[in-house]
């Protein structure tokens, strides 16, 4: 496995188990709001990284 693809699969582990975290703290009667909240916010950044990451690498022809 290259580089590159480990880290796409990385990112989009990270993605899932921020948000998967994110809706437990939010649904969980013991949960924080404001971790779930948090959770979600970084998930969506994580997001947007791994698209500016592929668009990078489309850029550059790796």
């Amino acid at each position: 496995m290259s580089l590159k693809a480990f880290h796409i699969v990385f990112i989009v582990l990270s993605v899932g188990t921020t948000a998967g975290f994110g809706i437990w703290a939010l649904t969980s009667p013991d949960g924080s709001m404001a971790l779930g909240l948090a959770s979600l916010a970084v998930a969506v950044l994580l997001v947007i990284y791994g698209v500016a990451f592929l668009n990078k690498m489309k850029r550059e022809g790796l």
